[in-house]
């Protein structure tokens, strides 16, 4: 994306009234990422203001929920082509604070008027994915200076709340995780319980049984075992499994 295209995209929200948006109605996006043991979250820091936030969008009049959220991933991250799942709609009262989105404004030289859509009240609905994040490289968008991976185990302060959507967004993950991995489509196409045992593990936050897991993953009758994978003596070789056509 180019920066007069960014600054145009820009420019298309900052209309004080709204124009072309639904009013009251914004998109939050919790894109996690996994490589090697590792589980991490996207964010977008503002310079100069010390806020650190998801990356959020707004639908327009003739736009349908799940392609606005393709389209706030792109604009506000310059990832496409990810697979994003609503999985909660944040809508307290008391999650409304106009003071963070100011303070953004303001850095970049924008000062809106108090009545400004943008300052109002908004419900969000939340959408997460899972990726590898050493595939998925991010760009920070005209409004933000910097769209990076953090790791979980280490999150800035997030403002508004960020953070209650990033844990909301985990334990949807976390409770799902066996049929979500294959939407997902995180692992290669072919993998030993070992591998898939330490993602699980990675995700959940937790050490788990060899054996317990072998037997709940192979009763759940989502894998197949296709053949041994080489390790210098077969009868060390683990066997190699993938996902059943059908269940993809």
């Amino acid at each position: 994306m180019t920066a007069l295209t960014d600054i145009t995209k820009l420019s298309s929200i900052m209309e004080p009234s709204g124009a072309g948006y639904l009013p009251g109605l914004a998109i939050d996006l919790v894109i996690l990422g996994f490589h090697h043991n590792q589980l991490k979250v996207l964010l977008l820091e503002y310079e100069n203001t010390g806020l650190f936030a998801l990356p959020a969008g707004f639908i327009r009049n003739e736009e349908d929920l799940n392609v606005a959220a393709q389209r706030a991933l792109s604009e506000r991250t310059g990832l496409s082509g990810i697979f994003l799942e609503q999985f909660y709609v944040f809508g307290d009262r008391s999650r409304h604070d106009s003071s963070p989105l100011q303070a953004i404004l303001k850095g970049k030289g924008i000062s809106p008027s108090d009545d400004h859509w943008l300052l109002g009240r908004f419900v969000s609905v939340g959408f997460y994915a899972l990726v590898d994040f050493t595939k998925a490289v991010p760009n920070p968008d005209a409004l933000s200076d910097r769209c990076e991976w953090h790791d979980l185990s280490n999150l800035p302060p997030l403002m508004l709340d960020h953070e209650t959507m990033v844990q909301k967004a985990l334990d949807t993950l976390r409770t799902n995780l066996d049929r979500k991995l294959i939407a997902f489509n995180l692992l290669p196409e072919t993998f030993t319980m070992g591998e898939l045992q330490k993602l699980h593990e990675t995700i959940l936050n937790e050490k788990l049984n060899r054996s317990s897991f072998q037997r709940r993953m192979l009763g759940l009758r989502i894998l197949e075992r296709v053949d041994k994978k080489w390790t210098g003596g077969a009868h060390k070789a683990p066997y190699l499994y993938r996902f059943m056509q059908d269940q993809k």
